[in-house]
């Protein structure tokens, strides 16, 4: 086990945990904004309006909604560069350590993880869309869909490697050092996950109550998965697929991609999508647990190591 113990060796004070994802945040929504809001300034000059119900919206300021997906997820990668480079000189550790305490990252986790849940995910969509086919509409326009297939495939994926590194991963390795439980290091960041997401146009039109807890388990299973499998690889790769999903396949009013998906969904409801998350989180555990033979027992032990 090295990926949680990796923290409890070099430079590691209290405050530069709290500093460095701020700083990778404001850096991701300061120098990664600039395109979008040079894009949001342009529309707003031809007579464009955001939508004050989802500022994920940007259909009324005249962008291509695959623009639109590009100039939101833009941020991300620069706020991942940032949190690389200023993660050396502030713990003596590389993003590889970060991820799973070693050298090397376990591609063939992300990729099997990843492969998973769209399947997973792919299963749900059909049999909903099979019980009610009244609540979706069919949104297919060839020359938006495959450059959103594109885009999607390649962009996504940095936004939710941006997430699961400082959550699953730096801050998931702070709560290790701090408390040494691993059920902590599942639980803590997964309620900071939840709440980065409280300003989401989902938690507005459906409650903080009734959404929220969607967030928090999304974060909880992966945090799970994080620490039975020493590193965050599965993770990053679920994460991943569950956007790059959405992105693709179905979309909302209230969702937080606007995306010329290949169905949106004009009837949502959220307390059936929170016990289908749950069914799907017990599912991908189970189907990873028997690939790589976790040890559940793993969850109970303390984090132990000699500090530097």
């Amino acid at each position: 086990m090295r990926f949680l113990e990796r923290a409890l060796r070099g430079p590691n004070e209290w405050w530069k945990y709290l500093l460095l994802p701020i700083i990778a945040f404001l850096i991701a929504n300061t120098i990664g904004a600039i395109p979008l809001g040079i894009a949001v300034v342009l529309g707003m000059a031809k007579g464009g309006e955001m939508n004050p119900e989802n500022a994920g919206d940007l259909s009324g300021l005249g962008l291509d909604p695959n623009l639109s997906l590009f100039l939101m997820m833009f941020p991300f990668i620069i706020g991942l560069i940032g949190f690389v480079l200023i993660l050396k000189p502030f713990h003596k550790r590389n993003i590889k350590e970060v991820i799973n305490g070693t050298q090397n990252i376990r591609w063939n986790r992300f990729f099997y993880s990843a492969a998973v849940w769209a399947l997973i995910s792919g299963l749900m969509l059909f049999v909903d869309y099979s019980m009610n086919s009244a609540n979706y509409e069919w949104n297919l326009n060839w020359s938006l869909f495959l450059p959103l297939i594109v885009i999607s495939l390649l962009i996504i994926p940095f936004q939710t490697t941006f997430e699961e590194v400082i959550f699953r991963g730096y801050l998931g390795q702070a709560v290790a050092r701090w408390t040494r439980n691993r059920w902590l290091v599942a639980l803590l960041p997964a309620v900071a996950f939840g709440l980065l997401h409280m300003f989401n146009p989902e938690v507005k039109e459906y409650g903080f109550w009734i959404a929220m807890p969607q967030y928090i388990l999304f974060g909880l299973v992966f945090g799970i998965m994080a620490v039975l499998d020493d590193g965050i690889e599965t993770a990053m790769g679920a994460h991943a697929a569950n956007n790059v999903f959405i992105s693709i396949f179905v979309t909302a009013k209230a969702s937080v991609l606007q995306t010329p998906a290949l169905l949106v969904n004009n009837h949502v409801d959220p307390v059936k999508d929170l016990i289908v998350m749950s069914l799907a989180a017990v599912l991908i555990i189970v189907i990873l647990a028997k690939k790589y033979n976790w040890n559940f027992a793993l969850m109970n032990q303390r984090v132990e190591g000699e500090k530097e």
